[in-house]
Parts: structure tokens; sequence; C-alpha cells
């Protein structure tokens, strides 16, 4: 059994969604901004940018922008940008993940999808270092990403965890 109960119609839900069109080089969404909306691709490519480093290229239909700013409630964190025309269904993110539980529950699978593709990187990172090397920037950096991907880890002050009974 799925656990998005049923992910055609939540894809099928997508048709009735307003399309907006972003040309090469058009922003779709900007770092420090809140627009409340959710952008997901329909077709096309665009570039992430952080802090002026590109993190990646998307092309993926389906692929979703706006969702860390929504569910952290802070302001987007990267710039979002055409590369070629590209085509995004939108949606105001609150209304859309309130009431659209298979929308929420594909929201939750890309950012597992993210977490797990990072843990990844790390394991294959740490087997690329000589453990008998002095730590490195690398190195350092890596106990970072650790620490804040622990259950302890960044802002656990912030979040209450509960045992499983």
């Amino acid at each position: 059994m799925a656990f998005i109960p049923d992910l055609a119609a939540f894809k099928k839900s997508l048709g009735s969604l307003p399309v907006s069109i972003f040309e090469p080089g058009d922003s779709v969404l900007a770092a420090g901004s809140t627009t409340g909306q959710l952008f997901i691709l329909r077709q096309g490519a665009v570039e992430v940018v952080r802090d002026g480093q590109q993190i990646a290229t998307i092309t993926e239909p389906g692929a979703i922008f706006g969702e860390l700013g929504l569910i952290l409630d802070k302001p987007h964190t990267a710039d979002v940008r055409a590369i070629e025309r590209s085509e995004f269904h939108v949606a105001k993110a609150s209304s859309l993940l309130k009431e659209d539980a298979a929308a929420l529950l594909y929201v939750c699978a890309l950012l597992a999808r993210r977490l797990d593709a990072a843990n990844e990187v790390i394991v294959e990172m740490k087997r690329e270092l000589d453990p008998d090397e002095p730590p490195s920037a690398i190195t350092r950096a890596l106990e970072k990403l650790e620490n804040l991907l622990s259950p302890a880890g960044a802002n656990s002050a912030a979040f209450t965890y509960y045992p499983i009974l």
C-alpha cells in the first residue's frame, strides 16, 4: 500500500490550479521573500541559488518550490530562476497543504527523499576521507552536518520528541 493514498488523484488535482509561465532569467522565487505560494514544476528547467552558489538545477516535473518557507514559517531561503521556459502550477500553500492530505504527504515524501539523499552523500564522503589525517574543513563540515541531521541537532530545543510506546 502506497503511503500517499491516491497520487494519481493528487496529480489530477494539479490540473485545476492556475499555471504561471516564466521565461529564461525570470525569478520564480526570491530569497528573503514570502509569497505564501507553492510552485509545482509542470515543465521546464530552473536553477536554485543560495548565497550566490548554484545548489541545484531542476527539470523534474512535480518538483515543488516554496515549501520550506511555509513549513519553517520563514522567508524563502533561495532564489529560483528559470533557465528555460518553465511552467508551474501555482497554489496558495496554506490552503493546499491544509485541505489536501495527498498534497501534504507528497511534500513530506519529497522532503524525505532530499534528507535521504543528503545522508547518502555524508556516508559517501566519509568513506573517501582518511581517518588517519588531521581533521580538514571538509571533515569539520561533515561533522556539523551530521549534528544538524541528528535528532538532537539544530534547534533541538524547538522540537519535542515523543517516545514510541
